[in-house]
């Protein structure tokens, strides 16, 4: 089940419960002992950021698939994302270069966290905060190039998850499967939350392993008698063709999705229903072109459902996961309390001099 640490980082004391809860996702997703010390390292400078530069924030860590798609079931990473609503860092370029620091800016120990890590993502404007974010993986689990690799499908995804209340389990889960030319991107919202609510997101977690060739409508049939046992769920899926370039998406319940085409964002809409429970006789797809500037973010009702991305979302080209945190924290509002688990997806192209 989706076991997520949500750490508010307050003061110094939080610092030691970040290193702890990095050093038990490490286990969690099999990591060695020098890859263990590696995450645990990354998570003590993402926190000691936080008390130094912005004085409040919280770390989010997780275990995740990787950033790019890979047929069968991959190795786990673990994710460890710091959120703030700090001052901000203007020179983001500098604040990465080891020995860099700043009053109102992060400063050093960003610049060891991006060698470390397998993946590094830095999201910063001025008045608004920062995102910092690492994934950690088994060595044998770094990305490789060349035909035939995993990053010539020529996209990837990301995804935050933060569990309603500072639970152990989030009742929301997403996750991604490939099948030859064909990414499956999963976003599902065990009903209510807690440890049932978990149970039936990582039920259709499980199932979607075995759907990873199927057709998004045929793929929530097959998920409705996974969950035929739970409580059921809101689930959206997206599947991206990148040889004909076309997306295919279907959804049932309510699990929000956002398409970019151009410079407007299109929703695209869920039928009514829970999957394990009430399923509609017909699942509709809806087919849309993708394009290199093209941007995908599935979210669960803990964001409001009326919300709109911003313009600038994911630009200039960011780590999906990075997008997605940054979701989290600017689409949120004191004013709304959240009421349930929260997850963000998001599936966005590979920039070709990354590719």
């Amino acid at each position: 089940m989706p076991r997520v640490w949500d750490v508010p980082v307050q003061d110094p004391t939080r610092v030691r419960d970040v290193r702890v809860a990095a050093e038990e996702a490490a286990a969690l997703a099999g990591l060695d002992g020098q890859r263990t010390a590696t995450a645990s390292l990354v998570a003590t400078e993402l926190a000691t950021n936080l008390v130094r530069h912005a004085q409040a924030g919280q770390v989010l860590i997780d275990v995740v698939d990787p950033p790019v798609p890979r047929e069968g079931r991959p190795g786990r990473a673990v994710q460890i994302s710091a959120i703030d609503h700090g001052p901000g860092i203007a020179d983001v370029t500098g604040a990465l270069r080891d020995g860099f620091s700043s009053a109102g800016s992060l400063g050093a120990g960003l610049g060891t966290c991006r060698r470390l890590a397998d993946d590094f993502g830095l999201h910063s404007v001025p008045g608004r905060g920062t995102v910092a974010l690492a994934r950690v993986g088994a060595a044998a689990d770094h990305p490789e190039g060349g035909d035939g690799s995993p990053r010539s499908l020529g996209v990837h995804a990301g995804g935050v998850n933060v569990p309603f209340a500072g639970a152990d389990h989030s009742g929301d889960a997403w996750s991604w499967v490939r099948s030859g030319d064909r990414a499956t991107l999963m976003l599902a919202d065990g009903l209510g939350h807690g440890i049932e609510a978990a149970r039936a997101s990582s039920a259709a977690v499980e199932e979607l392993r075995h759907c990873a060739g199927l057709p998004p409508a045929e793929t929530l049939r097959k998920l409705h008698t996974a969950l035929g046992g739970t409580r059921g769920a809101a689930v959206a899926v997206a599947q991206l063709d990148t040889w004909t370039g076309r997306l295919r998406f279907a959804g049932i319940g309510n699990v929000s999705a956002r398409l970019r085409e151009g410079d407007r964002w299109r929703s695209l809409l869920s039928r009514p229903g829970i999957v394990g429970v009430h399923r509609p006789h017909t699942v509709r797809e809806d087919e849309v072109p993708w394009s290199p500037d093209s941007l995908l973010i599935l979210h669960t009702d803990g964001l409001p459902g009326r919300w709109t991305p911003p313009p600038d979302t994911g630009q200039p080209p960011a780590d999906p996961a990075v997008t997605a945190a940054v979701t989290v924290r600017d689409a949120g509002s004191p004013a709304r309390p959240v009421r349930d688990d929260t997850a963000v997806a998001v599936l966005a192209p590979i920039p070709a001099e990354h590719s």
